[in-house]
């Protein structure tokens, strides 16, 4: 007889092949799913009232408006959700169930009420809500919830995860908002607190582009792809739960008597006062123009192989990134740019232009395994001649908080802690990207992206330009000293110096010294 260590082995692991055979098998087909586009013939409409005139005296290019304050941009998801007649097409990576997620969310419903068709298309680990909530949500007659590439074992989710570890591994990481086909929005943010500047503790400084002009039908286009995908599966497909009219009755009453309530707060009152609610209050929303394309990943991509580029977003930066002479200019949260990364970066340094990459601090990041390998490309960076800073934890605090780098990162009351996870990028201070994408390996290789690619030179200019002037302060200028790293800022108009990470816990400082060895930079 087996040792009882051994038998428990053994019994635990048929399990788990039963459980796997179980879930690679369980996700619903095709047939179970509806074909739909977005909606044509929106002349009539109320936004098309507004916008198309402006696009017509800019004849093949696209209007571009910075939402870089987190409350303008749940500001303008919220008026487009209101003025929406036609349709609201939503596709996001994450979808809280705090003020943000409830109040969007019964926007989304008012809308429907208002005959407005609703697709919604949500990451399925990325998503907060429970299958009871998103069946309620689906639940009205005109709102559709798919979700993309979900786990098929929804009562044991952890386990489906474990089970189905190779496909779930890749997830959909886009982000845009799109009505009555003639505005979207497009950029790093998604659907909580934190990404809105409501978080009491800690909010992100991030970045999204309210569109107008031919570049919207192209982000339509991309949702059209997702949604009709064969990794999109609808909610009432993949539950087995049912929800009955009563019930979706009270879960209504619930979500409404939350707004009513979060109407009245100071951060409601400050989303109402934003400068992009003046601008539309007062029709004049400005817009910087020209030609603009969505780059995205194709949906495919999470069911093939890495090495696949062919259905890839990065070989379309890449060839920007070629042609770039003057400058390179990097924003991104999430930076493990690996060795051929770095081999690129030294080869932009070599042509002559200069290249400038600012990312998290390990004060202020939120993915402690990401800088656990970021940070053995620190040196080599720097030896090369990039410029590398890191954001301080407290961005946005300096100067009241009214820096325009750092926009909306105090919570309602002023307070909170900041991180950055705007995704953006500036090619020679003329063509700009603002979108979802990281210079990860995730964003790289797992998980699918979007953005918009545009030539606005008055728009890109900004980015640098503002960057250049606010770091010195909300930021530590990383360099060599020697052979060690140092760590330089400004700090009451003096500078100070650091030669470790500044400001980190002793409890990230161990994090990152852990998971240093462990070989996961392929999944982060």
């Amino acid at each position: 007889m087996l040792p009882s260590y051994q038998r428990w082995i053994q019994r635990a692991g048929a399990l788990l092949v039963i459980l796997a055979l179980g879930a690679c098998g369980g996700l619903p087909k095709g047939g179970e799913r509806t074909p739909s586009t977005a909606m044509k013939g929106n002349g009539g409409t109320a936004l098309a009232a507004a916008v198309r005139a402006r696009v017509a005296a800019h004849p093949g290019q696209s209007g571009l408006h910075e939402l870089a304050d987190g409350r303008d941009a749940l500001a303008a998801r919220l008026a487009l959700a209101d003025a929406a007649q036609r349709s609201l097409d939503v596709q996001y990576f994450i979808w809280n169930k705090d003020l943000a997620g409830k109040v969007l969310l019964d926007r989304l419903f008012r809308a429907a009420d208002r005959g407005v068709r609703v697709r919604l298309l949500l990451d399925d680990l990325g998503t907060m809500p429970s299958d009871i909530t998103l069946l309620t949500i689906d639940r009205h007659p005109n709102i559709e919830v798919r979700m993309f590439n979900p786990v098929a074992m929804r009562s044991l989710r952890v386990v489906g995860m474990v089970a189905e570890f190779g496909r779930i591994n890749k997830r959909m990481h886009n982000k845009s908002f799109i009505a009555d086909g003639e505005v979207a929005i497009v950029g790093g943010r998604n659907i909580g607190d934190e990404y809105f500047g409501a978080h009491e503790k800690a909010n992100y400084a991030d970045l999204d582009v309210a569109v107008i002009g031919p570049v919207v039908q192209e982000v339509s286009d991309e949702f059209d792809i997702y949604w009709n995908h064969r990794a999109s599966i609808p909610i009432a497909a993949l539950s087995r739960q049912h929800i009955t009219p009563e019930e979706l009755v009270a879960k209504r009453a619930t979500l409404t008597a939350f707004n009513t309530t979060a109407e009245h707060s100071t951060y409601a009152e400050s989303v109402r006062d934003s400068e992009f609610a003046r601008q539309l209050k007062n029709h004049a929303v400005s817009y910087c123009w020209g030609r603009a394309t969505i780059v995205s990943d194709h949906p495919d991509k999470v069911l093939t192989s890495a090495a696949k580029t062919e259905t890839h977003l990065a070989p379309k930066l890449r060839q920007v990134v070629d042609a770039t002479k003057r400058e390179l200019f990097l924003v991104s949260p999430y930076f493990v740019p690996g060795k051929q990364g770095v081999d690129l970066l030294a080869s932009v340094r070599r042509r002559g232009a200069r290249v400038v990459v600012i990312t998290n601090s390990l004060a202020s990041t939120d993915g402690v395994p990401v800088h656990s390998k970021y940070q053995r490309y620190r040196k080599p960076l720097l030896q090369a001649g990039v410029e590398l800073y890191e954001l301080k934890p407290t961005a946005g605090a300096q100067r009241g908080g009214r820096s325009e780098a750092f926009r909306g990162l105090s919570g309602p009351g002023g307070s909170g802690s900041a991180s950055l996870h705007a995704k953006t990028f500036a090619f020679d201070r003329r063509i700009g990207f603002i979108g979802s994408y990281n210079l990860d390996p995730r964003s790289n290789k797992l998980n699918t992206e979007m953005g918009v690619l545009f030539d606005c030179p008055k728009l890109v200019r900004r980015l640098p330009e503002t960057q250049d002037r606010d770091m010195a302060q909300n930021a530590y200028r990383v360099e060599l000293v020697g052979n060690r790293l140092g760590w330089v800022t400004r700090e009451g108009g003096k500078e100070v110096r650091f030669d470790s990470e500044p400001e980190a816990s002793i409890g990230k400082r161990i994090k990152v010294r852990v998971l240093s060895w462990l070989p996961i930079e392929g999944l982060l």
